[in-house]
């Protein structure tokens, strides 16, 4: 995992740091220089400006180009207090006008196609939330410090940080509670089966679907299989006849009461995924909160079980003794909560997350799961092949299969959704399906195993 510090955190270890703060800064200017010259491709003869303002991002900038001129390089500093429309010819832009801790509005001088590296964080993005204000410059590449910092990952962030360099300058960021997911993870998070083990070890069932929403179940079902569950059972309410996986074993329940018997059965499950295309009657409803109260194994809620729930989340939730994942969207979150997500969208998954008990995974371009602990991860995998149709009830079978797998609920959700953007990159750029992000399951598993030997 990679650690992810607010603004106010950051400072805080600023705060804490045994070395001098001039110590610091020529640890930062370094990495800069070093960021710099990777990007110019050496010294001899490369023009740089510096774009510097008046706090400590200016003096990381300022000091940089010191380390700069003294590698042979032509370097001009541009006070950003100049307002500058647009900058010398240069081979390469550092962006050190303004850190996280910027408030206002910033629209970059023109660079004349020169690229950017920023300092930190491109100037004019929020630290915090990733929202542009003004006319940022798209950053070829970042160098920043310590750790990640949110506005990188999340909203307008990703779309001007380019590639995102960390430089360790010797801060202790170990206090972290929110952390990036990586390939590595995925694999430390997910047990490996036994020699021992047999399919019930695995099991999974999948509730959902209803006239003239089939397919939406069945995509659960398939992820599941192929994210590693051993058996994979599958009930469409009122439905004993449908076009299942092969491999899945398909039980009919009623379309009334449907509760009954999987409250009856569910002891023989390690996970249950409750709710794609199951369809918003007051039946259906019904039986969605009648399991929750009665089945004590972990439940992945997603689609119209969510809307099942509403604004009475955090009361049908809190009575629950096993754990819960919520899945929504930004549309099921404002069901759930009455309001949609705020733009810090780590802090309103947190907030549904502590209400009711259950880790959330708030979906989106970087997805964000929290956990009633406290402790959120960001998963930044995935792609625009993702906003496809079915694909969120992909992702709900991926979670139920590493939840079966014996996975702790917000790393098993962590690790969905980090694979599950990962099979998405295994698909064409253009006409991917939902059916072909869960036929890629096994291959991006697979990739994430590339040198290290699975068990049998």
């Amino acid at each position: 995992m990679l650690p992810v510090l607010t603004p106010a955190e950051m400072a805080e270890v600023d705060r804490a740091a045994p070395e001098p703060f001039e110590v610091l800064v020529r640890r930062a200017a370094g990495a800069v220089e070093r960021a710099a010259l990777g990007l110019l491709g050496g010294a001899y003869g490369r023009r740089v400006v510096v774009v510097a303002g008046p706090g400590h991002n200016g003096d990381d900038g300022r000091l940089a180009a010191d380390l700069l001129a003294r590698r042979g390089v032509r370097v001009r500093v541009v006070d950003v207090g100049d307002g500058p429309r647009a900058l010398p010819a240069a081979d390469l832009v550092i962006d050190a006008a303004f850190g996280t801790g910027f408030r206002g509005t910033f629209d970059a001088p023109d660079t004349d196609g020169a690229p950017v590296l920023a300092v930190d964080i491109p100037s004019g993005l929020d630290g915090l939330t990733g929202a542009a204000s003004g006319r940022p410059a798209r950053a070829a590449a970042t160098v920043t410090f310590a750790a990640l910092k949110p506005g990188l990952l999340l909203g307008d962030g990703p779309q001007h940080a380019g590639e995102v360099l960390i430089a360790d300058i010797g801060l202790d960021v170990g206090r972290a509670t929110t952390f990036l997911v990586d390939d590595a993870d995925v694999l430390a998070w997910v047990p490996q089966r036994r020699a021992d083990d047999h399919k019930w070890r695995h099991a999974v069932w999948v509730v959902g679907g209803s006239p003239g929403m089939l397919g939406a179940p069945t995509m659960s079902t398939t992820a599941a299989f192929r994210a590693g569950a051993g058996y994979v059972r599958l009930s469409v309410p009122g439905v004993d006849r449908l076009d299942a996986p092969l491999e899945s074993v398909v039980v009919e329940v009623p379309a009334a009461g449907w509760d009954t018997p999987v409250v009856d059965e569910a002891h023989r499950f390690r996970a249950l995924a409750v709710g794609p295309g199951l369809g918003r009657s007051p039946g259906a409803a019904a039986s969605v909160r009648a399991v929750l109260a009665a089945v004590d194994v972990p439940v992945v809620l997603d689609g119209d079980a969510l809307w099942s729930l509403g604004t009475d989340a955090p009361v049908i939730l809190g009575a629950r003794s096993a754990p819960t994942v919520l899945t929504p969207h930004d549309g099921e979150y404002e069901r759930l909560v009455g309001a949609p997500p705020g733009v810090d969208r780590v802090a309103s998954a947190r907030d549904l997350s502590r209400s009711t008990g259950a880790v959330v995974l708030l979906k989106g371009p970087t997805t964000v799961v929290a956990d009633p602990d406290g402790t959120a991860y960001l998963v930044r995998s995935g792609d625009a092949r993702l906003a496809t149709a079915g694909t969120g009830d992909v992702l709900t079978g991926v979670v139920a299969a590493f939840l079966a797998c014996g996975a702790t609920p917000a790393r098993a959700a962590a690790a969905a959704a980090h694979l599950h953007g990962r099979a998405a990159s295994c698909c064409p750029a253009r006409g991917a399906v939902a059916a072909d992000v869960a036929a890629a399951l096994p291959d991006a598993w697979s990739a994430l195993t590339a040198g290290r030997p699975e068990q049998p």
